[in-house]
């Protein structure tokens, strides 16, 4: 198993970055994930020993207090962290999509105010696209948000916010223009309170909603209902920018959706082989079954396959180039690749694989939503099929 999901060409500080991610999946977070998972518990504790990591602060300049890693680092953190608990990789993932949105198109201002603290992990990030009648549909958003002197009012529903209640900062995009297509879309930088109800006057967050798995992490609705925030919180400081600066979060967004695909389908594999060595039919380990075998050889292929395409799609990034190819086939891939090599590793548990003292369960149940974050299969193929005819 060592050899699979090996990264060359690292720096010697990204090895120690990524080797430490990993102790601490398996000191912190792998012992109690599944209990956690089931009692749907925030993991107040995890989150505060990724604090003392720097997580939050990964891919934030050195300039703001973060340590100035690549987005090839911060996949290779999320891989770790997904193999422990996929929850975790959440709470850290859309707060590295607004952290990235300001560093590449906030104003100086803004930066200053908010990339710090969110280096620290005083600041945490969330962000909102999805509504109760749109996801991948962007263009269709209706959440309106109306001039009026030196503010906006805001009103309307957002839908499926990661870390919405435990969140204080939404990057959150809205309709300025009806008659402007995706050129009347805007982001405004929201503040909040943390928790549930109303957070602001004007802004609620419902309860969670619950879900068949990624359980722990909150998942929210948005409800702004006359909500008045100043013209001076809009990403970059001019409305009608937040359609591109969406779409280059989710761009980033979608290779951390890959490599949580990868973590995932690691950890099923191990799964898989350590209990077909350990389970015995017909007087030997099934792992010496021919058919098992052959299952553990394609899933392994899976899990290699995605990891490296993963690391294609956030080095083409890192070396400033256009990767929506790249990221649409890594997370399409990693993700598809998922769910098979999770289901098959269920295969190998048998009856065992269906009870919930078994980890795979859990696995089992978070796998699916990684067919539609970030945008779905489907999705992801017209991406994909539209840069290739491009030439």
């Amino acid at each position: 198993m060592s050899r699979l999901q090996q990264t060359y060409g690292l720096t010697e500080e990204q090895r120690e970055i990524v080797a430490a991610v990993r102790a601490f999946v398996d000191r912190e977070i792998l012992p109690v994930a599944t209990e956690l998972e089931h009692a749907d518990e925030y993991p107040q504790d995890i989150v505060d020993g990724m604090r003392d990591l720097g997580l939050f602060g990964l891919m934030i300049g050195t300039e703001y207090g973060g340590l100035g890693e690549s987005l090839l680092t911060y996949a290779l953190a999320v891989e770790e962290l997904s193999r422990g608990w996929m929850s975790v990789s959440g709470i850290v993932n859309t707060h590295f999509i607004v952290a990235w949105m300001l560093t590449h198109h906030g104003t100086e201002e803004q930066r200053a105010r908010y990339l710090p603290r969110m280096a620290t992990g005083e600041i945490r990030g969330a962000f909102s696209m999805s509504e109760p009648g749109c996801g991948s549909d962007v263009a269709a958003i209706r959440t309106r948000a109306a001039r009026d002197g030196d503010d906006y009012v805001i009103t309307g529903q957002k839908m499926w916010l990661t870390n919405g209640g435990t969140a204080n900062l939404v990057a959150t995009l809205v309709r300025t223009d009806p008659d402007a297509g995706h050129k009347g879309m805007t982001t405004f930088l929201v503040d909040k309170t943390p928790g549930f109800g109303e957070v602001a006057p004007g802004l609620t967050v419902p309860g969670k909603i619950d879900k068949m798995g990624y359980k722990g992490v909150d998942t929210t609705e948005l409800v702004f209902d006359g909500y008045r925030i100043p013209a001076a919180q809009i990403l970059g400081g001019a409305p009608g920018r937040g359609f591109y600066q969406m779409m280059d979060g989710i761009e980033v967004g979608r290779v951390n959706v890959a490599a949580r695909g990868c973590g995932v389908a690691r950890r099923a594999y191990e799964l898989a082989v350590a209990y077909a060595r350990r389970r015995e039919t017909f007087g030997k380990p099934i792992a010496q079954h021919q058919a098992v075998l052959f299952r553990l050889a394609e899933m392994a292929t899976k899990v290699e396959a995605a990891h490296q395409m993963m690391v294609m799609a956030a080095r083409r990034k890192d070396g400033g180039d256009r990767n929506d190819l790249e990221a649409g086939m890594a997370k399409y891939l990693a993700s598809e690749y998922c769910k098979e090599v999770v289901e098959d590793s269920f295969r190998i548990h048998g009856g065992y694989g269906y009870s919930r003292e078994y980890e795979i369960e859990r696995l089992y149940r978070e796998a699916p939503m990684l067919l539609i974050g970030e945008g779905t299969a489907d999705i992801q193929k017209m991406i994909i099929g539209r840069r290739l005819l491009e030439g």
